[in-house]
C-alpha cells in the first residue's frame, strides 16, 4: 500500500533525506524512528505529497504521489506535526469544511462525523473556536480530520504529542483498533509508543535507515532495552545531536 524507491530530498548540499526505500502493506502499523533532525518529518511530507522529492519516488496504493497526486492523497489520512487548524473555527465548522473536501454526502457523511467525534471524545469542545483548545485538544482535532474519510493509509506525524497519559491510550487503542485493514505509519521518537502499537520498527538517522526489524526482535538486543537499542544505532552512526529538528 505504500512503497517508496531511492527516496531521496536534498536542500542545498545537505541531504535531509537519502535513498530512502522500504515497501509496507495492510495490517501492518509501522513505527518510522530516528532522532530529532533525522528526516522523519521530511519523509512524511514526500510520501504524502506536500514535499517534492529531489529524486527518487513514492507510491499509495499503486498511485505515483509525484504523477497520480489526487488519486493517491484521496487514500491518505495525514496528521502532520502541528497539525494545521483553522484557529477562527470550531471543532464542528473544520470537521464539516474537512468533509466538504473529502466529498462526503449524505447519510453517510452526517454517520461518519458524528463517529469521529465520539471516538475522539471532543463533544465538549466542538463549538469552541480552536485557538483556544488545549494542545491535547488540537491534536485530536486534526487525528479527527485525517481518519475522517476512513482512508486506507494513515501517515501520523507525532499522534500523541501534547496529550496527556489517558489520552495517549484512548489513541493507542484508537490505532490498534484500526490497524486490521488499514497501513498506519507513525513518525515518532517515542519508543514507547513504538512498544505500544507498531507491528514493525524502521530507525533512520542522518536521512537513512539503520534498522528495519519488528519491535520484538530489536527488544531481544541490549538486554530487552529499546532506548538502549536506538542510543546504539544512532549515535552508532555518528548522530550525535538529539536536539536538532526534523
Amino acid at each position: 500500500m505504500l512503497e517508496t524507491k531511492g527516496l531521496t530530498k536534498r536542500y542545498g548540499r545537505h541531504k535531509v533525506v537519502d535513498d530512502l526505500s522500504f515497501r509496507c502493506g495492510p495490517g501492518e502499523v509501522l513505527g518510522f524512528l530516528g532522532p530529532n533532525g533525522a528526516g522523519k518529518s521530511t519523509t512524511m511530507k514526500m510520501v504524502t505529497g506536500f514535499v517534492a522529492p529531489s529524486s527518487g519516488s513514492a507510491s499509495i496504493c499503486g498511485h505515483d504521489i509525484q504523477t497520480d497526486t489526487l488519486a493517491a492523497q484521496r487514500r491518505i489520512g495525514y496528521l502532520p506535526e502541528g497539525a494545521p487548524l483553522y484557529a477562527e473555527m470550531t471543532p464542528q465548522q473544520f470537521l464539516e469544511f474537512v468533509a466538504d473536501v473529502r466529498g462526503l454526502s449524505g447519510a453517510g457523511r452526517r454517520s461518519r462525523l458524528d463517529e469521529v467525534v465520539a471516538l475522539l471524545h471532543l463533544e465538549p469542545v466542538l463549538n469552541q473556536s480552536i485557538d483556544t483548545l488545549s494542545k491535547g485538544f488540537k491534536r485530536r482535532v486534526g487525528l479527527a480530520q485525517a481518519i475522517l474519510h476512513d482512508p486506507d493509509v494513515l501517515i501520523l506525524d507525532e499522534p500523541t504529542d501534547g496529550l496527556d497519559p489517558n489520552q495517549k491510550h484512548e489513541v493507542r487503542q484508537l490505532i490498534r483498533s484500526m490497524s486490521e485493514e488499514k497501513l498506519i505509519v507513525i513518525s515518532t521518537h517515542i519508543l514507547e509508543e513504538v512498544d505500544a502499537v507498531c507491528t514493525r520498527a524502521i530507525i533512520i538517522a542522518d536521512g537513512r535507515i539503520l534498522v528495519d526489524d519488528t519491535p520484538d526482535n530489536l527488544a531481544k538486543q541490549d538486554g530487552g532495552d529499546l532506548d538502549a537499542v536506538f542510543r546504539r544505532v544512532t549515535q552508532g552512526n555518528g548522530h550525535k545531536d538529539p536536539e536538532g529538528t526534523s
